[in-house]
């Protein structure tokens, strides 16, 4: 029984693993409609009740969104972008709060430990965002910011980062979206490249403390 016991975990554990790495590389994007049961039993050689538990773990965490009658979707890349989303629902502001701790503190490190190669990539990202495409914009708003907190070089923050980024990729889309929404962030860059910690975090809460104050406490 033991031994059973410990293969069959075994083997929901690696479906898990195949399964989250499909969302996590982009092949399932998210809102996507995953391939249906007995496809999966086909493709990963496993029974069914292993699928079953490994969609059942994942919907749980977040990951997965079982519809009846529609089939599973991916709801988000990571647990933590999953628990979010789980939040009430509208959780704009609470994104931009944790974004306003998240950005600072990555800015005012990026100042102390950027490289010149973590500055052309910004100032790339950058000149993106110079457009008056609303999709453009978010993509390249987006990446940016992503850009200033690996400039950081705190894997641990660049990694929390990324678990939340299609959150954070959300509340640029609706910002952005608002007349004087599409914020320019030059003074930003240029914080950064002077090595200016102090400044750096100033410009970096700037603009996000100025996003909280035109959004709404959510009515939860």
């Amino acid at each position: 029984m033991p031994l059973a016991t410990t293969r069959r975990t075994g083997l929901v554990d690696q479906v898990i693993e195949q399964l989250r790495s499909l969302v996590t590389s982009g092949e399932w994007p998210v809102d996507s409609r995953i391939p249906t049961e007995p496809e999966l039993v086909e493709a990963l050689g496993v029974g069914r009740n292993t699928v079953r538990e490994a969609i059942r773990a994942l919907a749980h965490n977040g990951i997965f969104e079982v519809r009846q009658g529609a089939g599973t979707y991916v709801r988000a890349t990571s647990e933590v972008s999953g628990a979010l989303r789980r939040l009430c629902g509208t959780e704009l502001r609470d994104v931009l709060q944790v974004r306003r701790c998240l950005e600072v503190e990555g800015a005012r490190l990026a100042a102390a430990a950027r490289t010149e190669a973590d500055l052309a990539e910004l100032r790339a990202h950058l000149a993106h965002t110079d457009t008056t495409d609303h999709a453009e914009f978010t993509r390249s708003d987006t990446e940016f910011h992503l850009a200033v907190v690996r400039a950081s070089h705190n894997p641990v923050l660049i990694e929390i980062y990324r678990g939340l980024l299609e959150m954070i990729t959300a509340s640029v889309a609706t910002m952005s979206a608002a007349p004087g929404g599409m914020f320019p962030h030059d003074e930003l860059v240029e914080a950064i490249a002077a090595g200016d910690v102090e400044r750096a975090g100033r410009e970096a809460a700037g603009f996000l403390d100025e996003l909280l104050a035109r959004t709404p406490a959510p009515d939860c």
